[in-house]
């Protein structure tokens, strides 16, 4: 079939009676998908995400509220690095971080697009259950359109949220790798009787965690898996969206899978370079440099799940303390695999004050500090999306260019930004080098 001519804008995603544009921004934490970026994509008609991951530092930095710091202080006796089966999160806290950040979200929407929450499940928080209960009803308190259950896919989910007035309305749907993920959920979600609005299959090629072995997660690929759920949800009769990510680059990449029977597509890379995302600036300069060496997938997680990011991430070998006192998001029975690998280092050689971590990374630390750079696999093209400036330097093209290119665009191309005059001039050198771009033909 000739899709040359295809794109994006010409098919439509439908949403229980609401019908949008078949684009989701995926949600990156911490505060990389940003309240500004996701309210663009919403504006333009696609699905924009919010993430909620380590919620309350978040808010402490966007409302001066004080949640880590009187968390570490009530928990400044379980400093160290000790196992801390005693340390807790205030479930009543959490849930007024997440109610105010989604209603100030929810309160400057403009379009006709919705704004989802992508609930990243596995940040235990030492207590994985009721934690999650919270910042699941706070985001529907909140007035969120929608929720998206992704890392770690817990399976009473629905159970948790069954009580709520916004049960049956708000948009809920999970995201899974494999068929059997898919299935395993359903059965065990059944008897609250309501269905995801949404599957989203996330292939190996996307950034951050994965759904699939450290060994093995080459052996698969976006398009076969999303065939197999729409196959296995025909099968049992069940009319449920499914959204395809990962590895997603180009307008027409999104038209090949719309042309195969998704009902939409998830796109995060090239959404985490733009001028509304919550990486810094110099961060992003390291992603649009990036070549195809740079990214790996390594097992540095605490959370067991193999992860890609860029290999010169500041996070890998760090010597960061545990900092569990002030965060803690991984703490699972007292414990995490960093705080374990710590003390393994320590009692190795006690000579060493502040060993470097090889195996695992304090993800609650280096996430926050935007000093572990996860990335897709298709990262090293990120400088085929922008301009170089006069110094050298990329430009960070606004969060509606990257969606009208991946809307709009035909045939693989993709369409350069317009850099501002005042860009240019604030960017100018003394040579007055010549602007380059490296546009995918």
């Amino acid at each position: 079939m000739d899709l040359s001519n295809k794109k994006i804008d010409d098919y439509v995603l439908k949403l229980g009676e609401k019908t949008v544009k078949p684009i989701f921004q995926g949600g990156m934490g911490v505060n990389i998908s940003t309240k500004e970026l996701a309210l663009e994509v919403a504006r333009l008609g696609g699905v924009g995400h919010i993430s909620d991951a380590m919620m309350p530092d978040v808010a402490d930095r966007l409302y001066n509220t004080r949640f880590t710091s009187l968390k570490a202080r009530q928990c400044k006796s379980m400093a160290g690095i000790d196992p801390k089966p005693d340390m807790h999160f205030d479930p009543i806290e959490i849930e007024r971080a997440t109610r105010m950040y989604v209603q100030d979200v929810m309160s400057a929407k403009k379009g006709d697009g919705l704004v989802f929450i992508n609930c990243m499940e596995k940040l235990t928080m030492n207590d994985a259950g009721e934690t999650l209960r919270h910042r699941l009803n706070a985001a529907l308190d909140g007035g969120i359109d929608g929720i998206s259950l992704s890392a770690g896919l817990h399976t009473s989910s629905f159970a948790m949220m069954a009580d709520h007035p916004r049960f049956r309305d708000a948009k809920l749907g999970i995201v899974v790798s494999s068929v059997r993920a898919l299935n395993i959920f359903l059965r065990r979600t059944a008897k609250t009787n309501r269905l995801p609005n949404f599957v989203v299959v996330e292939g190996p090629l996307a950034g951050g965690h994965l759904g699939f072995g450290l060994e093995d997660w080459q052996k698969f690929d976006l398009a076969t898996i999303t065939g197999e759920v729409i196959a296995f949800l025909k099968e049992k009769s069940l009319d449920i969206p499914v959204i395809a990510g990962g590895g997603v680059f180009t307008g027409t990449d999104g038209v090949r899978l719309l042309e195969a029977g998704a009902a939409g597509v998830q796109v995060a890379t090239r959404f985490t370079i733009a001028k509304e995302s919550g990486i810094p600036s110099a961060v992003k300069q390291q992603y649009f440099n990036a070549e195809a060496g740079d990214v790996v997938v390594n097992g540095i997680s605490p959370t067991g799940y193999p992860m890609r990011m860029l290999a010169n991430s500041p996070a890998i070998n760090s010597d960061a303390k545990p900092q569990c006192e002030a965060y803690g998001y991984m703490l699972d029975h007292g414990d995490c695999q960093y705080l374990k690998a710590y003390r393994e280092a320590l009692a190795a050689d006690p000579s060493v004050k502040r060993p470097h971590i090889a195996s695992k990374t304090c993800l609650c630390f280096q996430m926050r500090a935007y000093k572990l750079w996860t990335v897709g696999a298709t990262a090293a093209r990120l400088k085929e999306t922008s301009v170089r400036l006069p110094d050298g330097t990329w430009y960070e093209p606004p969060a509606e260019a990257i969606m009208l290119d991946y809307l709009q665009s035909t045939n693989d191309e993709i369409r350069l930004p317009e850099v501002p005059s005042s860009v240019l001039a604030a960017h100018a050198t003394p040579q007055n080098s010549p602007m380059t771009s490296c546009a995918a033909s």
